[in-house]
């Protein structure tokens, strides 16, 4: 089953049920309102929906990509992980950081109260900040009580999304120095337009990972066919790290990082940052720059068969200057 959340004035927008082609939608009416109020209430939320979803009949209408929100335009919580190793033992080159020796996941807890949609205007003060994208995948759960193990984790589990992470590169080291972690170096996510079940992945969700390769073009070019398997952790495992003290509220979303592989001479990068860390390596210094205002990002994932379950995201950056 795919999701999605068009506009309709409110802060949470309005949900809609998506055809499995992607290309139809119709309202998931006065009782699901929108994909929170649906979380909070999954277990009877869900077999409504998929009601919906297989209706056929009038209401109907065709879907369009630009006319979307984030998926969950706003949620209680943002937790990302950090679970692709290559990325973190590149990132550790582009930073100047010293090995992390730790078995326990990455995390930290991100802006939540706003998620962009998949073809929204990205907004920043300055090209001076460092501006990157980061393309990833999340998960987003019912409630989920303190102390599950990594089984019980699996069932809370009830949609998979595709994440812009943009992140603001030359701030991230000063805040990581702090010690209090990310606050101006992590604006706001975008979301791909589909939510879907992990049902709709077949059997490319296993072993809890999204097994899809990510697309991403940077202004047309393409910079990066990264595999989503390749997680150290999977994401039953990052949402029983993120509920070993606290419960988790529905809705709760969590990232996987920053996609990345071993074989990235061949597979390319899913942000800018780590394409600098592998010149660093190779040539001393980095030579990509970061994003400057009018360029553009999209990021599809893809089957084996050229399916798109999440849709697209086609951003572009708008630098508006210091106030």
């Amino acid at each position: 089953m795919r999701l999605a959340t068009r506009a309709d004035g409110s802060p949470d927008g309005e949900l809609m049920v998506v055809s499995a082609d992607g290309a139809r939608w119709r309202a998931a009416g006065a009782e699901w309102p929108n994909l929170l109020a649906a979380m909070e209430h999954w277990d009877v939320a869900e077999p409504a929906l998929r009601a919906l979803a297989d209706a056929e009949g009038s209401g109907w209408e065709a879907f369009e990509p630009t006319q979307a929100r984030a998926p969950l335009p706003r949620s209680w919580q943002w937790l990302d992980g950090s679970a692709f190793s290559t990325h973190g033992d590149l990132m550790q080159v582009a930073f100047g950081l010293d090995p992390i020796s730790s078995d326990r996941p990455l995390m930290y807890q991100g802006m939540s109260d706003r998620f962009l949609g998949p073809c929204e205007e990205a907004r920043f003060p300055s090209e001076a900040d460092g501006i990157d994208f980061e393309g990833e995948f999340g998960v987003i759960v019912d409630a989920v009580p303190m102390g599950v193990s990594v089984e019980q984790a699996a069932r809370h589990i009830r949609l998979l999304v595709q994440i812009n992470d943009w992140s603001l590169r030359a701030i991230a080291p000063i805040e990581m120095k702090t010690g209090f972690g990310w606050v101006q170096a992590k604006p706001a996510c975008s979301m791909a337009p589909f939510a879907v079940t992990p049902d709709a992945l077949g059997a490319d969700w296993r072993e809890g990972r999204v097994c899809l390769d990510l697309c991403v073009d940077w202004n047309g070019e393409r910079f990066g066919r990264v595999a989503g398997e390749e997680m150290a952790f999977s994401f039953p495992e990052l949402v029983a790290h993120a509920a070993r003290t606290r419960d988790l509220v529905a809705g709760t979303v969590i990232g996987s990082g920053t996609v990345s592989n071993a074989a990235y001479a061949e597979r390319g990068s899913a942000c800018i940052s780590e394409r600098r860390a592998i010149e660093m390596i190779a040539h001393g210094a980095p030579r990509t720059p970061f994003m400057t205002d009018g360029d553009g990002v999209r990021m599809v994932a893809e089957t084996a068969q050229g399916g798109q379950p999440f849709g697209g995201i086609d951003q572009r950056v708008k630098v508006i200057g210091m106030a």
